[in-house]
This record gives structure tokens, C-alpha cells and sequence, in this order.
């Protein structure tokens, strides 16, 4: 099989782990059937055109340059899903219900961020949560099943360096992707110490809105879109919905919520954020709906210069060699994400600290043009994800020049290709092992898609 050069590009290696991502939708509009069987696997399951449509329309939202070319590669899945369920039923796989409902709740917290609040989704779908989540139980246990399954029979496949260096050379020269340049960089955050008085402040003002809401001179929804400083929620009145216990919550403020009954507001909360007041709208079990407003004590630039003279002092020891930088991490930053990755910042689609230099905004790109691999910035103000002045040195680890793909600068990438198309021919080898003990129809319309033509070969579409 001749390997296209492409098949380093982003979109070629999305496309190729296609084949390994049993991914399931979670359908929460109502889809017209079109009554039309496409496939049939084994005696009972079947695909309808209804289904690979709307796979394919989730997927074109994802990435509108998609093509209906694309619909063979997603028959092809959706037909492996089927096989994969069929023989983990025939193993005995079991998921257990806990991990079911797990699955469950992760997707509509999702989908309740995406459309803004549970009523939102409800309205867009036309049905309740619960009854969302009745009819997509049984969707996401047999994914879970695929996958478990999926998961076991790839689990062993692994890659020499003889094997990367291989695939590398079957791939054409004139096909190798030109990669934009790229650093490794990470940062050590020191966020400046808030003065007693804008402490006091911050408080003060919380406790007044407190106290109008209370008396009723604001409902606390438009206390919130006036006052609250918390841009994931202020513009939807303070609302979050699905709070739970084991959310990427503070832990004062998941206390100070589960304390409350409909209806009630909480006192004055104090996190690592600022100041916050909580009112319960509803809660079922270990899951709450809330709204809430955020007072955040004001950084001055007396607190800002604070945080540059200690960053400095941090700098110089850096720079002398007496302690290392992921160290320096460890023991200085008030990052505690940071702390887990040494510092470095990834890339947070595919974890990978190799970040194209085109994603970077211009501010810091122009810092990193002024740096050699191994340098530290001057210590600098900046905004953080929170859109707070908070202060930073940055480091470089690596850089490399906009570059034809090879072996030297681009290793990591081309063994991750190179694992996903051994992954992919061990799939392959599974599927045509088990087809000749399954039943397997598909429509003469998808017949000659190349891959589903090679595996209606294995066996016979008519008993």
C-alpha cells in the first residue's frame, strides 16, 4: 500500500485516527428517519441512512471543508462499532451502570455549556434531561462496550524506531508536509498578593449587593449581569448549571452550595477567585443549579510590582544554574495546573507542548523572537485565562524553523502516524478474522466504497 505524504498533514492524521475513535453522538434533536437500512450486521443490527447523515452532519460542523467523500470512511466506523458490539457480546464485556450514567452526565454537562443552561437544551431538543439521557443510555453503554473491547485488541500494538524510520521512508518527498515553526515554552507564574484594602473592599461591595438583593431592590439574576465579575456566567444572569461535587469547582464554593435549600442565598464565600454569594434554583442529589456572583479584590500596581521583583529574584537563580526550571516551578508558581506539567504549556486539543507559532497571539510571539532556546524572558505583566493582570517569566525550551517533515525535528509526529496506521492495519487484520462469522448487507450505494468492498469479500451478504 503506497503511503500518500500527506499523511503527516493535520487533516490526513484527524482522517486516520477516525478509524480508531469510536466516537458516539449524542443526539439530543429530533432526526427524521428516512427509512432506509443501509447495512445490516449480524441478524438484528442495523445502520439506517438516517444515522450515517447525521454523523455526518456533526461532523461537518466540526469541520465544515468536509466532503460526502467522507461518508464511506464513517459507514466503515459505524459497521466496526456494530462487528466490535456484536463480539464483545459474544465475549461477555461488561460495562458497569455506574460508569454508564458517568458517561452520561460528563456529555449533557457538556451540552449544557455549549447551549448555555439546561432549559436551553431542553428547548433545543424538545425533551426533558431525563429524557435525553433514557434515550441515549443504551447508545452510550454500546460505545463503551466498542471501545473496551477496541481498546483490548490494540492494547499490545506498539512501534520500534526501525519501524518509524520505515514508514517515514515510503512516504514520497515531494508529498511531505511543510510544518509553520514551533516552540516549546513554559512559564512561571507568581500572581501578585491583593492588598488588605481592596480585601476589604471586594467584601464590602459583595456584602452591599447581598444586602440589596435581599431586600429586594435586585432579583439576584440582575444583580449579577450588573455587578458579577465572572464572564462564564454573567451574561446568563450568574446561572450554572449541573454543579457537582467533583466538578473543577474551589472546594469552599462546592461546600457553600450544597449547604443551601431552594431558594437561598448563601453569605460571602471567599476562594481563590474573590468573593462570591450563591443561590441555590434547584438541586437533585449530589447536583445543584445555581446562580452566582463574583467580587474580585482589585490587583494594583504596587501588588504587580510585588510579583515582578520576586520573579526577578527567581530569574537570577534560574540563570546561574542552582536550581532547574521545572524546580523553580515546583517551589515558586501559584499555578497549581502548572505545577503538574513542570511549568510547560500545552496544547490543550492534544496535550502535545510542541505549539505551532501561528496559534501564539502576536504579544507573546514577539517576546519568544527576542529569546534562544534555553533563555527565560524578563519578568513580565500579562492577563491570564481569568482576563487578570497576573505576572510571569517564560521560558524557552525549543525552537524550530517552518521545515519540510523529517526525522530530526519532527519525530514525535511521525511516530504518532506511523502508531495510529499499525493501529489501523491490526484493526483491519481483527475485522477480517471475525467477518466470516457475521452476517454482513450493505446497500449496493456504499458497495464500492474501497474499504467496505474489501471487507464484503470476506463474506457472504446473503444466507
Amino acid at each position: 500500500m503506497s503511503i500518500s505524504l500527506s499523511v503527516l498533514s493535520s487533516k490526513y492524521f484527524k482522517l486516520s485516527l477516525l478509524f480508531l475513535c469510536l466516537t458516539c453522538g449524542f443526539k439530543v434533536t429530533a432526526q427524521e428517519s428516512l427509512d432506509k437500512i443501509i447495512a445490516i450486521i449480524g441478524r438484528n443490527r442495523i445502520i439506517l441512512q438516517s444515522d450515517l447523515e447525521l454523523e455526518f452532519a456533526m461532523a461537518h460542523e466540526r469541520d465544515p471543508s468536509l466532503s460526502d467523500t467522507v461518508k464511506c470512511m464513517m459507514l466503515q466506523q459505524m459497521i466496526l462499532r456494530k462487528l466490535l458490539l456484536e463480539q464483545a457480546e459474544r465475549d461477555s464485556v461488561v460495562i458497569d451502570d455506574a460508569d454508564v450514567e458517568g458517561q452520561l452526565d460528563n456529555r449533557l454537562r457538556y451540552y449544557i455549556g455549549l447551549y448555555g443552561s439546561k432549559e436551553k437544551l431542553e428547548s433545543i431538543s424538545g425533551k426533558t434531561i431525563y429524557q435525553i439521557k433514557e434515550e441515549n443510555r443504551d447508545a452510550i453503554r454500546e460505545q463503551m462496550l466498542a471501545e473496551k473491547l477496541q481498546g483490548t485488541i490494540l492494547e499490545n500494538v506498539k512501534i520500534t524506531p526501525a519501524e518509524v524510520d520505515a514508514f517515514y521512508k515510503k512516504i514520497p518527498l515531494d508529498s511531505l508536509p511543510y510544518f509553520p515553526a514551533t516552540v516549546e515554552v513554559g512559564q512561571i507564574v507568581i500572581d501578585p498578593p491583593v492588598s488588605k484594602e481592596m480585601e476589604s473592599y471586594a467584601y464590602t461591595k459583595l456584602s452591599d449587593i447581598r444586602k440589596d438583593i435581599v431586600e429586594g431592590k435586585y432579583t439576584f439574576e440582575g444583580a449579577a449581569g450588573l455587578y458579577s465579575q465572572d464572564p462564564g456566567s454573567r451574561d446568563n444572569g450568574g446561572r450554572y448549571d449541573g454543579v457537582t461535587r467533583n466538578g473543577p469547582w474551589a472546594a469552599e464554593f462546592v461546600s457553600a452550595t450544597f449547604k443551601l435549600q431552594n431558594g437561598e442565598i448563601s453569605p460571602i464565600i471567599k476562594t481563590k477567585f474573590g468573593y462570591h454569594i450563591i443561590q441555590m434554583i434547584s438541586r437533585r442529589g449530589d447536583e445543584a443549579d445555581i446562580r452566582h456572583i463574583l467580587i474580585k479584590p482589585e490587583i494594583t500596581t504596587v501588588d504587580l510590582n510585588l510579583g515582578l521583583h520576586k520573579l526577578d529574584s527567581i530569574r537570577n537563580i534560574l540563570v546561574s544554574g542552582k536550581i532547574t526550571f521545572q524546580e523553580a516551578v515546583g517551589k515558586f508558581s501559584t499555578d497549581d495546573a502548572a505545577k503538574r506539567t513542570g511549568g510547560m504549556i500545552g496544547d490543550p486539543q492534544t496535550g502535545s507542548t510542541e505549539l505551532d507559532m501561528t496559534k501564539l497571539d502576536a504579544g507573546m510571539v514577539l517576546m519568544l523572537d527576542t529569546l534562544k532556546p534555553g533563555d527565560y524572558s524578563a519578568p513580565h505583566i500579562y492577563l491570564n485565562e481569568a482576563h487578570d493582570r497576573s505576572c510571569r517569566i517564560v521560558y524557552l525550551r525549543s525552537r524550530t524553523s517552518p521545515h519540510k517533515a523529517n526525522l530530526t525535528d519532527d519525530y514525535a509526529r511521525i511516530q504518532e502516524v506511523a502508531v495510529a496506521q499499525k493501529k489501523q492495519q491490526k484493526m483491519n487484520t481483527w475485522v477480517k478474522a471475525k467477518l466470516p462469522s457475521y452476517y454482513l448487507k450493505i446497500d449496493p450505494e456504499y458497495q464500492t466504497c474501497p474499504v467496505i468492498k474489501e471487507w464484503k469479500s470476506e463474506t457472504e451478504t446473503e444466507k
